[in-house]
């Protein structure tokens, strides 16, 4: 440490790691296990709310690997499977983890993100990270000597300056990078906005479906019911902007009430229910940067990539992009040669996990894939491999991509077969992702 009483701190270290969700406390601990100095900065101060609580069971073996499994196990509501309530339909379709293709992954958790993500970064600190909460980045430059200058102020007033070798970017939606580069680009094929709370006395399904995540659709969207510990679910609407627009004068509670009372299913789990938090919203308006990578930079999770959370993928994705990161990270430091190739490696995963998901969720509400989910066939084995993808099983050797080339291939033949239901599918899905002005989501005065 050397401190300049006319001027900042100033600190160096190998890797350097903005963010303390569960990308930047994935990547910093890994890195830290392999003998790199890693410095973590959290804007936040652990435990803090955050949305995204249903985990997927290809999370488990990475919990294992960080060493965190009993903890997260302790904290966790046992999810067996996933939900699915269609107002079209007559009976509610249950996929079940354990008929994946991989037998191995039968279960995942729901868990309180305030708790899980402080399991998270107090591992990393735990493992050797150097861990500063109340801390965020304010300016970065990228030096002749391909070192990474990062400036940060504490909410104490003081400013630090580390010099490092590597930077990674895991700060979520604050997007430190892709907003500096001007590289964030709207995903123009789905936008979307979320508005939420935790509730208490919500009636859960009986016996071992208790735990499990449910999914209303309604003509405007679609909810989440995640059963958490301790009595609380989770209750979330994710609605097109031109919905956010008719919220008129309404508070955020109010319009979400107004709209559970449009979806008999859910309004009846939410008879007798109570609101245990505020009932709070963001802009979802899903985005990707044009590039997640540099010669001594990587981005992580949300910082790349955000898509709709209708498969709860963004957890998984976060933290493989974080082991990967840390593969990638070490290979580029200890040996640069082979550096570009880990890099191309880092970049097509961090790609592919998005782009899978993303041709589910684009059709999610097509009359024809909801069809799908709510009678599924395993012919050619189609189911189990429907499954696999909802664990989050996408990064292995599960050998699924034929069997849901042929799903594909079933859901365009059916759109063919029905071309006026196609065509109207169509027309109403271009309507929902017009360019719209980004409604308020503040709380009206």
């Amino acid at each position: 440490m050397n401190q300049d009483h006319q001027g900042p701190e100033r600190q160096t270290c190998d890797v350097l790691v903005i963010g303390g969700g569960p990308a930047g406390s994935t990547v910093s601990p890994l890195l830290a296990a392999k003998g790199h100095r890693v410095v973590l900065l959290e804007k936040a101060h652990h435990p803090r709310f955050h949305i995204g609580e249903s985990l997927l069971p290809a999370n488990l073996p990475l919990l294992e690997r960080l060493g965190v499994a009993d903890e997260v196990r302790a904290i966790g509501q046992h999810k067996p499977g996933a939900e699915f309530v269609s107002p079209n339909h007559a009976h509610a379709q249950t996929f079940l983890f354990a008929e994946a293709w991989d037998k191995s992954m039968p279960s995942a958790y729901q868990v309180k993100r305030a708790e899980f993500d402080e399991i998270l970064i107090r591992n990393a600190a735990r493992q050797g990270v150097d861990v500063h909460e109340g801390c965020q980045a304010r300016s970065v430059e990228f030096l002749p000597d391909r070192t990474v200058r990062v400036q940060a102020t504490h909410d104490d007033g003081r400013t630090t300056v580390w010099d490092a070798k590597f930077l990674v970017d895991a700060s979520g939606r604050d997007t430190f990078l892709a907003s500096r580069f001007k590289i964030k680009e709207r995903n123009p094929s789905h936008t979307s906005a979320a508005v939420y709370g935790h509730f208490g006395g919500a009636r859960r399904n009986d016996g071992e479906a208790e735990g499990n995540i449910t999914v209303f659709w309604f003509d405007h969207g679609w909810f989440w019911f995640i059963p958490l510990t301790g009595g609380a679910t989770s209750v979330g609407m994710v609605t097109w902007p031109y919905h956010m627009k008719t919220r008129g004068g309404r508070s955020l509670q109010q319009f979400l009430m107004d709209n559970v009372a449009t979806c008999a299913g859910l309004a009846d789990r939410l008879k007798d229910a109570e609101l245990l938090t505020p009932v709070e919203a963001t802009g979802n308006f899903s985005y990707s940067a044009r590039h997640n990578h540099g010669e001594n930079y990587l981005m992580l999770g949300d910082a790349f990539t955000f898509i709709d959370p209708v498969f709860s993928s963004g957890v998984w994705l976060a933290m493989s992009g974080g082991e990967l990161g840390a593969q990638t990270i070490h290979t580029c430091l200890r040996e640069p040669g082979r550096a570009r190739s880990a890099l191309k490696r880092f970049d097509r995963q961090m790609r592919h996990g998005p782009k899978e998901f993303s041709w589910f969720i684009y059709r999610v509400t097509n009359p024809v894939m909801r069809d799908f989910f709510m009678g599924p066939s395993n012919i050619f084995r189609v189911k189990e491999a429907l499954l696999s993808m909802l664990a989050g099983d996408i990064f292995g050797r599960t050998p699924i991509w034929r069997s849901l080339l042929v799903f594909k291939a079933l859901y365009y033949g059916a759109n063919l077969l029905q071309p006026r239901r196609a065509f109207a599918a169509w027309r109403r899905r271009r309507h929902n992702v017009r360019p719209a002005e980004e409604a308020s989501l503040a709380q009206p005065s």
